[in-house]
C-alpha cells in the first residue's frame, strides 16, 4: 500500500479484490429445499377447520407472517440467495490450483418461476414491519461489471428494494430502501458474496429510518465511477486514498484543531467534500465548505486552490465516506499537503457516536426525505432545512422554502425560475427551457479562496 495509509484501512488490495465474480445464468433448476423456505411453498391448512394458513419450516409451525419472515431472515438467508441465483461463487480449487469441484447455482434468470413466492414474502413483510434505508459502498476490483449488475438487480427485485446502485470496475455504491426483513437479507447475501468477502463488513452498511417508499423506483446500472468525480479511476485510484480515521479519532483531531485555530496556530484544514446545498444545512464547526454544486467540480476546486493546501494537514469528511475515498486520493496526487486524513464512515457514522459533537445542523441524505437548523428560507429568512426541488420543470435546483412561503406560491429557486415557469405553462406542451437561472449565474463554477479559509471564526457554528 501507499505510505501514509494504514494497511488495515485500505480497501480492495489486489490480493483480495477482483478474484471472484458472480456466475452467469444457469439452466440448473432451484433445489426443492430452498424453494420450500418461502411462505407459499411451505403453506399448510390451519387445523381445526378455521380459515387461513400457517407455515412450516425446520419442524416448526408459524401461524403469522412476521414469525416465518424472521425465521427465514435469521436461519436461511444463504438459501434465499441461492434460490434467487445470487449466492454463486467460484469453483473450489485443490492444492494444485485446479478445480476439484464446481457447484452449479442458478443464475438470476433461473429464479423467475419463483418471483411470485418472493413477491408474497416481501410485500407482506413490508406491510407488517418498519422499513429502513441502507447506504453502503465497496471499492474493489470488478472484472465483469455487467454480470455484477445483473446479479444486483435480481437481488434487489426479489427483495422488493428500491433505490440506486452504481457499479463500475472499481466497485459498487448503493442506497436502497425496503422492509427490515428485506434489508437484513440483503446485507447477509451481500456479505456472503465471494467478490466482497474480506472487504465489505457489517459496519459498512449505514441504516436510517425509511423504506421502499423513499425512492420512486429501483435503478441499477454500470458506470465508469461509483461516485462521479470525473477523473478516470485508472488515473486516480481509490488505492491511493488518505488515512482513515475512526469517528473517535476524527473527533479528537477536530477538537485539537478548533483549540489551536482559536489561537491562530492551526496548520490544519477541516475540508467538507460535499456540495454547497449539503453543507448549507449542516457542517462541522470551523470547516472549509467549498461553494461547489457537484462533486465533479471538486478536482478543479483543488487545482485552483493548491496554494491553500500547501504544507497543510487536511481532515476531510463527507456524508458516508465514499467521496473522500477518491477526493483524498486526488488531493494526495497533487503532492502539496503534508498529510491527508478522512472520516471513516462519514458524518453518518460520526453522528451515531457523537450526536452532540462538533457537527452542527442537519445531515442531507439522497432520497425523498432529503434530510435527517442551520438553513433559512430563501424568501423570508426563517429557519428552515427541508429542501424541495424548484417548481419550474426545466430546473433541477434545490430550494429551501418554508410552508408559509410555499402557500404564497413561492416555490421556485429564484425569480428567474418563477418567471420561466409561467412562460412554460403558457406555451405549447413539450417545450422546455435551458436549466439556467439566477442561482447558476451568480455561483462561480469553481470558487477560488482568496483569503485564508473562511473558517477560522471557530467560536461560531
Amino acid at each position: 500500500g501507499k505510505s501514509g495509509t494504514s494497511t488495515e484501512e485500505r480497501r480492495g488490495a489486489p490480493g483480495n479484490a477482483g478474484r471472484d465474480t458472480p456466475r452467469g445464468p444457469s439452466d440448473a433448476p432451484p433445489s426443492p429445499p430452498a424453494a420450500a423456505l418461502f411462505p407459499g411453498a411451505g403453506r399448510v391448512a390451519v387445523s381445526g377447520g378455521g380459515e387461513g394458513v400457517r407455515w412450516r419450516c425446520c419442524r416448526q409451525a408459524f401461524e403469522e407472517l412476521p414469525g416465518i419472515h424472521r425465521h427465514v431472515a435469521l436461519h436461511h438467508s444463504g438459501d434465499v440467495g441461492r434460490q434467487a441465483g445470487l449466492g454463486a461463487g467460484p469453483a473450489e480449487t485443490g492444492g494444485s490450483g485446479t478445480p476439484t469441484a464446481t457447484r452449479r447455482s442458478p443464475g438470476p434468470l433461473a429464479a423467475v418461476s419463483h418471483a411470485t413466492q418472493m413477491s408474497s414474502f416481501c410485500n407482506q413483510s413490508q406491510e407488517l414491519e418498519v422499513g429502513e434505508v441502507l447506504l453502503y459502498y465497496c471499492y474493489c476490483e470488478v472484472k465483469d461489471p455487467e454480470k455484477l449488475c445483473a446479479w444486483q438487480k435480481a437481488l434487489c427485485q426479489h427483495l422488493h428494494l428500491t433505490g440506486k446502485v452504481r457499479i463500475a470496475s472499481e466497485g459498487i455504491n448503493g442506497t436502497v430502501g425496503g422492509s427490515k426483513v428485506a434489508t437484513s437479507l440483503y446485507i447477509k447475501v451481500m456479505l456472503s458474496q465471494p467478490l466482497f468477502k474480506n472487504i465489505l463488513c457489517q459496519e459498512d452498511f449505514k441504516s436510517s429510518a425509511g423504506g421502499a417508499h423513499c425512492f420512486p423506483d429501483l435503478r441499477v446500472g454500470v458506470f465508469k465511477e461509483i461516485v462521479p468525480m470525473g477523473i478516470d479511476p485508472k488515473i486516480v485510484s481509490y488505492k491511493e486514498t488518505g488515512i482513515h480515521l475512526s469517528p473517535q479519532e476524527f473527533h479528537r483531531e477536530v477538537e485539537q484543531y478548533l483549540s489551536q485555530a482559536s489561537q491562530g496556530q492551526s496548520d490544519t484544514i477541516l475540508l467538507d467534500c460535499r456540495n454547497f446545498y449539503e453543507s448549507k444545512i449542516g457542517h462541522f464547526q470551523g470547516c472549509l465548505a467549498p461553494d461547489i454544486r457537484k462533486f465533479s467540480y471538486f478536482p478543479s476546486y483543488v487545482d485552483e486552490n493548491l496554494e491553500l493546501f500547501k504544507d497543510k494537514r487536511v481532515l476531510m469528511y463527507c456524508t458516508g465516506g465514499i467521496r473522500c475515498e477518491r477526493g483524498s486520493a486526488y488531493l494526495r496526487s497533487k503532492a502539496v499537503c503534508r498529510e491527508v486524513y478522512q472520516l471513516k464512515g462519514g458524518i453518518h457514522k460520526y453522528l451515531e457516536e457523537f450526536p452532540d459533537g462538533f457537527y452542527r445542523g442537519k445531515l442531507f441524505v439522497f432520497d425523498d426525505r432529503y434530510c435527517r437548523r442551520l438553513g433559512t428560507c430563501r424568501y423570508c429568512g426563517v429557519l428552515w432545512d427541508q429542501y424541495k426541488l424548484c417548481s419550474s420543470q426545466h430546473c433541477r435546483q434545490l430550494v429551501l422554502t418554508c410552508p408559509s412561503c410555499c402557500n404564497k406560491g413561492l416555490t421556485a429557486c429564484c425569480p428567474v425560475c418563477q418567471e420561466k415557469e409561467l412562460k412554460v405553462t403558457s406555451r405549447a406542451s413539450g417545450q422546455t427551457l435551458k436549466e439556467e437561472c439566477e442561482c447558476t449565474r451568480k455561483r462561480t463554477r469553481v470558487p477560488i479562496e482568496r483569503v485564508s479559509p473562511r473558517l477560522l471564526d471557530t467560536g461560531k457554528d
